[in-house]
Formats: C-alpha cells, sequence, structure tokens
C-alpha cells in the first residue's frame, strides 16, 4: 500500500481526514442470532483484536458492553428496540434514511475525550446479498470494520476480505497491516490530520 492508499481509507466523501482507535478492550454483545453464529462472530472478532495486539474484556465498567451488533431483517425493526433511541439521536429519521437508501449496514461510533473509540453500534441488515455469504465471513468483514474508524469510502468498492485460492474468504493482507499499524503503541488514539497516514505507513514498512 502507498500512503495515498492509507489515507483513502480514512478520507471521507467531504475530504476531511478522521481516524480513530479503540482506547479501551472491546465488551460485545450481539443481538438476533442464534448461539452458534454468536460464537462465529465472537471469534472473529478475537482474530482481529489479536491482529491489533488490542485486548476484549467481558464487560466494560462505563457501559457494561461498549460493542453492540445487532442482526435483523428489516431497517423497520430498529424503531422497536428498547432503549435504542436514547443511544442513537435521531433513530427514526436515520431509519428512513438508510431504508431509502436499501442499504444493509451502518456503524455508529461514541468516542471519549481523547478522541479514541469508546462505543461502537454496528446494525446488519440481512439482505439477500449477505445472506450468501458465509458467516465466517460476513463476522470477519464487520469484525474488521468495527476496529478502527474508516471513511465512509473504505470499503464501498472492495471488501476488506479477499479470496483464497480454495475459495475460503479472508482479510485482505493489507487490511490487516494497516489494522496493526494503527494499534502500535506509539500512535495516536485519533488524528484529523493527513499526515498521519504517512506515520502509518512507516509503522507497515516497519512491521517484520
Amino acid at each position: 500500500m502507498t500512503p495515498e492508499d492509507i489515507q483513502e481509507l480514512f478520507t471521507g466523501a467531504d475530504g476531511s481526514y478522521r481516524f480513530a482507535r479503540w482506547g479501551r478492550p472491546l465488551a460485545p454483545i450481539v443481538f438476533g442470532v442464534e448461539d452458534q453464529t454468536l460464537s462465529i462472530m465472537k471469534g472473529a472478532l478475537e482474530a482481529v483484536v489479536s491482529i491489533a495486539g488490542h485486548q476484549m474484556a467481558e464487560t466494560d465498567p462505563e457501559l457494561g458492553a461498549n460493542l453492540m451488533v445487532f442482526f435483523f431483517r428489516d431497517w423497520a425493526e430498529l424503531p422497536d428496540v428498547p432503549n435504542l433511541e436514547k443511544m442513537i439521536p435521531d433513530l427514526g429519521p436515520l431509519v428512513e434514511r438508510l431504508q431509502a437508501a436499501g442499504a444493509n449496514q451502518y456503524r455508529a461510533f461514541r468516542f471519549d475525550e481523547t478522541g479514541a473509540i469508546r462505543a461502537c453500534f454496528l446494525f446488519i441488515r440481512m439482505d439477500a446479498e449477505l445472506s450468501k455469504m458465509p458467516a465466517e465471513s460476513l463476522a470477519l468483514a464487520q469484525a474488521a470494520q468495527a476496529m478502527l474508524l474508516w471513511s465512509d469510502r473504505a470499503f464501498a468498492d472492495r471488501s476488506p476480505l479477499a479470496k483464497m485460492p480454495n475459495g475460503t474468504l479472508v482479510l485482505r493482507p493489507e487490511i490487516a497491516e494497516v489494522i496493526r499499524a494503527a494499534y502500535d503503541p506509539v500512535m495516536p488514539p485519533a488524528a484529523e490530520d493527513p499526515s498521519h497516514a504517512l506515520r502509518l505507513f512507516a509503522r507497515l514498512e516497519a512491521t517484520p
């Protein structure tokens, strides 16, 4: 990857650069799936957290769960989730926009005083496209996208996953390297200056 490639991963449609990583261990909770899929999702999160050299926890001392993952069939189901409107401001208008766009996923992040991620709400509408994906692949892609504040365009045209010769989908090596570099202790938890991409690139180069 070039520094420009990395910069694009964190540059939004408005041209602004915004990066953030988790500042605390991930404490996930998953709704709308069976126990088997729940273990697959948590296994994917553990794999990506391991790549980052970060940590997971059973509970967050402040929030209880700080990574909430919702699987469902229709965006119209969200307003019926108890207390969700307290966590997601303007939930009604958001649902209307997502329905109109035909979106099948949405991520909302919350940040601490340093700019680091303190919570993430991950919404996955299981449409025909996502329903075709193996559960392991879907979970891995979602876990990778929850680890950093990627731009809204980062994976619009290309999945974070790559297909192996045997057909198995795995995390693209370059994306895994960016995640690993982003969690290097010398890197800041958040950044809005595009020069940050150069520092990430240098950490890629330094990775053995």
